[in-house]
């Protein structure tokens, strides 16, 4: 295909991308084969404007067909093609003669398939590299010699198949970046921040490769996604479980336009929030959103639920179905409601390894994924941004009209406080961790930098440490803070705050909260952490 220049707003995000066409015309079909990174992939194709679907390794082409694909992408995994059971490369995306982007274990699957070599590695390679351009093509076009990149892999391919090109190497891997007709292969990954010139790879894949056009904004999803919960729900009516954050508020507007009245918002006080969230989301949604909005304190029933457990999964799981069990009762004395709305993401999704990544591994249960009871008296659950991320989700937002302030709150775990004690949760850790948490979000919008990063909060250790108050010996609590910035929480790397920031959270903690006597601050990054400790 002649080259031709790669449209500057498909370099921008997808709130920035012109409106081109009612629906979008191609498909970008993301083939899953468990890695972290999958859905990263299909939002960074989103973010060019350009539509994507993630597709497990084993759909038939008669699913992928009705998406009218326009190229394809195969994700890295968790597994070696050598392994029993490994996951396969699906026939069509050879057969089907579009573009493909086979990315890290895409690569190597592809290379195994057509008769090439694939070997496991020297020593696993995660982490920073660079590669070495050493061909032009339409991929790289307008990138050139030495290229930082991101690699998390364990085998590598050692000799490709024949008549494959090599256009770029790192030093541990020499076929980091090879090519036959429109069929490109990468070792590394473009899709992660840590690879600066991904994003113009991929932009470079999607035009200059596969001539796709950039016509996604977050107004299709929006329309879209109406129509679809339409179908879905019929003449139903549907129960929404909404927190207050952005999830479940952006989910509960787009049923809203969807069904009218059908729709009645829950909010449950579990005892578990934040200080002065159970007003503040009240406030929002009964007074300036006008949502039919039901308020249940079911903060007993939650303390009773968890009492005495210390395990995080089991506290996920008894939240989870401590929700459940509240909200079918609150169906009942509405009528029978049957069908049950969550504001689920792809994050939750993913770490989850539920049904949409049949090959990925599970980082922890979300308390509205993998800890949902098996069996509920809802006949379904409507999810309708479950294939997002959260910047996506915000932009959705602001195509809806919601609020700036509700439309920008940092994520809060479904699960509350009751994750962010080390512990067992009850009134006493509750109070220490609610106080230790607002000072540090206080503290945080004071430094004008709440927008800046992507989670601040407190949490409560189970350790002990000796303190001096008043010439006098103390004997407290520690609490860890942590603050960090990521752009869709499938990475995260800790804030550098201001060290003026910093000791004024330390100082605030010590002296407002008498249970606690020192003060620490989580310099971790995710991976190898997660945001949240539990």
């Amino acid at each position: 295909m002649q080259d031709r220049a790669v449209p500057e707003s498909s370099l921008g995000t997808l709130a920035e991308a012109p409106e081109l066409s009612p629906r979008p015309t191609r498909t970008v079909v993301v083939v899953d084969f468990g890695s972290q990174y999958t859905q990263l992939i299909a939002r960074r194709v989103r973010e060019l404007s350009v539509y994507s679907q993630i597709v497990p390794w084993d759909a038939a082409w008669e699913e992928v067909e009705r998406l009218q694909p326009g190229a394809i992408i195969l994700s890295g995994g968790p597994s070696s093609v050598h392994d029993e059971g490994a996951p396969t490369l699906p026939p069509w995306v050879l057969e089907s003669g579009l573009p493909v982007l086979a990315i890290c274990y895409g690569l190597q699957l592809i290379s195994h398939h057509l008769g090439g070599s694939v070997e496991p590695s020297r020593s696993r390679e995660y982490g920073p590299s660079v590669l070495t351009v050493r061909s032009s093509s339409p991929l790289f076009k307008g990138l050139s010699g030495d290229l930082p990149v991101w690699m998390s892999h364990g085998d590598s391919v050692s000799r490709p198949p024949e008549g494959f090109e090599l256009l770029g190497s790192t030093p541990t891997a020499r076929y980091s970046a090879v090519r036959r007709g429109n069929l490109y292969g990468l070792q590394f990954h473009p899709e992660v921040a840590h690879t600066p010139s991904g994003k113009r790879i991929l932009a470079n894949f999607l035009f200059e490769v596969a001539g796709l056009e950039p016509d996604w904004t977050p107004g299709h999803f929006v329309s879209e996604a109406v129509e679809r919960i339409r179908d879905e729900v019929g003449d139903g009516r549907v129960l929404c479980a909404l927190s207050g954050g952005v999830d479940s508020s952006v989910a509960a507007a787009l049923i809203h336009r969807a069904i009218g009245d059908r729709l009645v918002c829950v909010f449950v006080n579990n005892g578990l929030l934040r200080k002065g969230e159970a007003e503040q989301v009240v406030g929002v949604f009964r007074d300036q959103q006008h949502l039919n909005l039901r308020y249940v304190d079911a903060s007993a029933e939650f303390l009773r639920a968890l009492a005495g457990i210390t395990d995080p999964e089991e506290k996920r799981r008894r939240i989870g179905e401590t929700f459940v069990r509240i909200f079918e009762a609150e169906a009942e004395k509405l009528g029978r409601i049957e069908l049950l709305a969550q504001g689920t993401l792809y994050p939750d999704v993913i770490e989850s390894a539920t049904r949409e990544s049949r090959a990925a591994a599970k980082i922890k249960t979300h308390h509205n994924v993998g800890g949902l009871p098996e069996r509920m008296r809802f006949r379904k659950l409507v999810e309708p941004l479950r294939l997002l991320f959260k910047d996506e989700v915000r932009r959705v937002g602001e195509e809806l009209g919601l609020p700036d302030e509700l439309v920008h709150r940092h994520p809060f775990p479904g699960p509350g406080l009751a994750v962010r004690i080390l512990g067992e949760v009850n009134e006493h850790s509750l109070r220490i961790v609610r106080e230790c948490d607002a000072i540090v979000r206080e503290e945080i919008s004071a430094a004008g930098l709440y927008r800046d990063v992507w989670q601040a909060f407190a949490v409560l250790t189970p350790l002990r440490t000796v303190g001096v108050m008043g010439d006098g010996r103390t004997y407290g609590q520690v609490v860890a803070v942590r603050v960090v910035t990521s752009e869709d929480a499938m990475t995260a790397t800790w804030a550098r705050l201001p060290y003026e920031v910093m000791d004024r959270i330390g100082s605030r903690v010590v002296n407002e909260v008498p249970e606690v006597t020192r003060v620490v601050y989580d310099v971790t990054s995710k991976p190898p952490g997660t945001i949240e400790w539990e």
